[in-house]
């Protein structure tokens, strides 16, 4: 991985990284600084167990220079009574925009290990040309959330299969403005998580089954390509990819080869979905809602789903008794 003047080098084989490091210490004169630690405002902690990878120096230097080191701690990043509104029209347009637009923006870069922040920053973000005082409050109340967990970030397991698992859920017409559906979806492999995304889509959905359609398409294209790069990898993938789904009428329709005449309009989303199902790539399962792993990428959940949410997607504090002893 390069980025400017960093690279990381990574792999299996140490001699032939070795041999790599000498080869560009010899062309351009590079600095080793030994194994990755601390790479684009990322931390590395590293034990046995697994790898642990967050963003808590960079957090607290946007609690800093906010000024929201003192603040008062928020539960979760956005209040799920009032996310559902947020819109064009809420509250006084702002005179000064850039601190609105470089907040988000900052905290935008807190999503790569923070999936907890994905559908906060995703709403906010919709909000950059025209933010009000309503949004603004919004985003304060993110960094209020943020203070009381810095640390928070990825764990990667050392012991480890390679199953590879997708969650995806959809919540139907909630856009304030658009009356667009939100797409959530998440992986992981083994217990691991990997990828994940909290996204508008692109078109009105006339159905929550159709809209459901639509997520599962964009997941289905998504596990293909994850196939695709632990192929490369040389880690192949030995069985199929487990979909869990909570709409038992997408699951139908995307493992039926007969089509209802209702369904037309989206036909080709569902030959996505059910043509790598047919091929063996991917194996739909149904999944009740309370156990649905992506739905904290959706909507604004209250304090209780939302912790509980959270705590099944493998995220670790740094600084807690737990992960201490895991990483030393």
């Amino acid at each position: 991985m390069v980025y400017v003047d960093y690279l990381v080098l990574t792999g299996n084989d140490l001699a032939e990284i070795n041999s790599i490091k000498q080869l560009l210490d010899k062309k351009f004169k590079i600095k080793d600084l030994g194994d990755l630690k601390y790479f684009l405002g990322m931390e590395v902690a590293r034990s046995s167990k697994g790898i642990h990878l967050c963003q808590r120096k960079y957090a607290l230097d946007i609690l800093k220079d906010f000024s929201f080191l003192e603040c008062k701690l928020a539960s979760t990043p956005m209040d799920y009574t009032s996310a559902s509104k947020l819109s064009w029209k809420s509250g006084t347009a702002l005179e000064d925009r850039a601190p609105y637009r470089q907040l988000v923006g900052r905290l935008l870069y807190l999503t790569n290990t923070r999936p907890d922040l994905a559908y906060a920053m995703g709403r906010l973000s919709q909000f950059i040309d025209y933010p009000t005082d309503v949004h603004l409050q919004a985003a304060h109340r993110v960094l209020r959330y943020l203070k009381g967990c810095p640390s928070v970030g990825l764990f990667f397991l050392a012991d480890n299969d390679l199953k590879l698992i997708r969650f995806s859920v959809v919540d139907w017409a909630t856009c304030a403005d658009s009356k667009k559906s939100i797409t959530g979806h998440c992986f992981y492999i083994g217990k691991s998580l990997i990828s994940w995304k909290s996204k508008k889509q692109d078109t009105v959905a006339r159905s929550s089954s159709e809209a459901e359609y639509r997520a599962l398409a964009l997941a289905t294209c998504q596990a293909q390509w994850l196939s695709y790069i632990m192929n490369d990898l040389g880690m192949p993938l030995t069985e199929s990819i487990t979909l869990f789904c909570d709409n038992r009428s997408v699951i139908h329709i995307a493992t039926n080869p007969i089509f209802h005449e209702r369904t037309k309009h989206i036909e080709v989303d569902c030959h996505t979905a059910r043509n790598q199902h047919l091929s063996g790539l991917t194996h739909l399962m149904p999944v009740s809602s309370s156990n649905q792993l992506a739905d904290f990428l959706t909507k604004a959940l209250a304090p209780g789903p939302f912790l509980s949410n959270i705590s099944k997607l493998g995220l670790l504090d740094s600084h807690s008794p737990s992960l201490r002893e895991a990483v030393t």
